[in-house]
């Protein structure tokens, strides 16, 4: 299995968990006199099956993620945590280029007795440095797609 195919039967797995929770809380409690929709007791047994696999899973993910070296860029754990300082870094960039801009005051009149608001930092530089986050973030974020596709999940190497 491609770390890809791994990292999408994660997502799976958690979404399969959050729609048993759901199903488990709605069954919860039911009229007397009446049946529940759903057995909620077996419900949170398959919870528990697909929360035990969903462990596996991700202890092989971080495992393969610990010991895969992109190169430059490091082991795959390091290039995600790089790509999330990079989502963050953009995020506070485009954001504070957005405050300084105004863009968040668009219905904000100004009368004439009022200050006049200014910015205090320079938009167009900031909005400069947030494209070339962004870029630096795509080009990351490419050479992690293209590892998770080219490298196999590391072996189960036994429940703990």
């Amino acid at each position: 299995m491609k770390l890809a195919e791994a990292l999408t039967a994660r997502a799976d797995l958690q979404r399969r968990i959050e729609q048993l929770r759901a199903r488990i809380v709605a069954n919860a409690r039911y009229q007397e006199g009446e049946e529940p929709a759903e057995d909620a007791a077996a419900l949170i047994v398959e919870a528990d099956a697909a929360l035990t696999q969903l462990r596996d899973l991700i202890r092989r993910i971080n495992a393969t993620n610990a010991r895969l070296d992109l190169g430059a860029d490091g082991t795959m754990t390091d290039a995600l945590a790089a790509r999330d300082v990079l989502r963050l870094r953009h995020s506070v960039l485009t954001d504070a280029a957005a405050a300084a801009s105004g863009a968040n005051d668009q219905f904000l009149r100004q009368m004439r007795s009022e200050l006049r608001q200014v910015s205090a930092l320079p938009v167009a530089q900031l909005r400069s440095r947030a494209d070339a986050v962004a870029q630096e973030l795509r080009e990351l974020d490419n050479r992690i797609q293209q590892a998770n596709w080219s490298n196999d999940l590391e072996e189960d190497s036994g429940s703990r």
